[in-house]
């Protein structure tokens, strides 16, 4: 067979396995789609199929149609990381600054001190920190893998519970928000390259000035051309980005932070977002699966796994409900507040994939956040529904007795 036919068997199995596993086993309720396509990616890769089958795992993912895949897949997670940035509404987390500072501080506080701890034993044993890796980059990298918010995959998952226009809904959003910023602000202090320092310098001077231009130049324009000025402005903050040393991520995440939403059709930016994630994302999932390992023994990876996992959500947890007494909130919103911020899914993947990138954390540590993201994404709704269900219940009876 020649590449493209390869290719094509490649992208029947990225499409078809994971809608085949979501459909007939009706896992919507715990395992959203896109945490099938993650699992999916990571059962595709050379831990897992590689290992069963190496012949044809070696013939379907040769490099040249590995080398195609990446290509989509570092297009689509562009343009998803884009509209993470473009849906963050920083004004209305200013207009409840005072609570949303110490929720958000104190939820992704609690889990960074939680994973650096964890980050801290893992350093005592051979390879889980990559080759250009410092100690202080492991561990505050590792702290804040445990301690991301998902983004999109809690606007999906609010809208899944019916909450998303809720007064409940837009308060999550506003903390999950303002942990983003936090996260890429940390990101960018991680990657820091005093090597390349005057090109990072460069790189934000010329940010701050282009942003300037580029958002009057948007204002004038109509919303179709919008469209096409959003995609080459993506394109120059990534490639600026990457050429700093920050990596093309860092650079789309900004590219979408400086824009309005106001500027979009909400009905055409949400279609965007869904077509991305049904069309593209799979691709990135299923080239993020390639690059699992298990060579330290999957029982070590599974351990760690485990470890960084009760970081997480146990850090999130104390968070949440250490906010939840100062703020003086109702009972039982914390643990439901705090289950929601649990979703890591595909931010807290983007995000090990820039450290696995850098050579920061190793396969091993990277498919290790991989399952801890996965399995705390599946925890939330299982947990958070029946919650829900009694905290409506209670509310009704409540109003009834009055």
């Amino acid at each position: 067979m020649n590449t493209t036919e390869i290719f094509l068997i490649a992208m029947l199995l990225i499409f078809t396995v994971p809608y085949l596993v979501w459909r007939i086993f009706k896992t919507d309720y715990y395992a959203p789609l896109v945490i099938i396509q993650i699992i999916g990616g990571i059962l595709l890769g050379p831990g897992v199929l590689g290992a069963a089958f190496p012949e044809y795992h070696k013939f379907v993912f040769a490099p040249d149609v590995v080398k195609a895949l990446n290509g989509i897949a570092w297009w689509g997670v562009m343009l998803f990381v884009m509209i993470a940035g473009i849906e963050l509404d920083l004004k209305k987390v200013w207009q409840y600054r005072r609570e949303s500072a110490t929720t958000a501080s104190f939820a992704l506080g609690m889990p960074l001190v939680f994973g650096c701890a964890a980050a801290v034993l893992l350093l005592g044993y051979q390879g889980w920190k990559g080759a250009k890796g410092l100690d202080w980059q492991f561990t505050l990298g590792v702290g804040m893998a445990c301690a991301v918010t998902a983004l999109p995959v809690l606007v999906l998952l609010l809208e899944k519970l019916d909450i998303l226009r809720q007064p409940m809904g837009q308060r999550i959003l506003r903390y999950a928000s303002l942990d983003d910023v936090a996260i890429w602000g940390v990101l960018a202090l991680i990657l820091l390259d005093w090597e390349r320092v005057g090109r990072q310098l460069s790189f934000i001077l010329a940010f701050g000035v282009l942003t300037f231009v580029f958002r009057r130049i948007m204002a004038r324009l109509q919303e179709n051309d919008r469209w096409y000025a959003a995609l080459i402005w993506l394109v120059i903050c990534s490639f600026g980005s990457d050429w700093a040393g920050l990596h093309f991520m860092v650079g789309a995440f900004l590219a979408g932070v400086v824009m309005d939403a106001e500027w979009f059709d909400r009905a055409t930016l949400d279609t965007l977002f869904k077509h991305v994630l049904l069309i593209l994302m799979p691709v990135f999932f299923l080239s993020t699966g390639l690059r699992t390992k298990w060579e330290l023994g999957g029982y070590s990876v599974f351990f760690v796994g485990g470890l960084l996992l009760l970081a997480s959500v146990g850090g999130k947890l104390v968070g949440v409900h250490i906010a939840g007494r100062m703020l003086k909130w109702k009972s039982g919103e914390a643990s439901i507040i705090g289950w929601l911020l649990q979703t890591k899914g595909l931010i807290e993947i983007i995000f090990a994939n820039i450290l696995l990138d850098k050579q920061i954390i190793t396969n091993e540590t990277f498919t290790a956040l991989l399952l801890m993201a996965a399995t705390s994404t599946m925890l939330t709704i299982p947990v958070v529904h029946p919650k829900l269900n009694r905290s409506a219940h209670a509310g009704l009876v409540q109003q009834a007795s009055s």
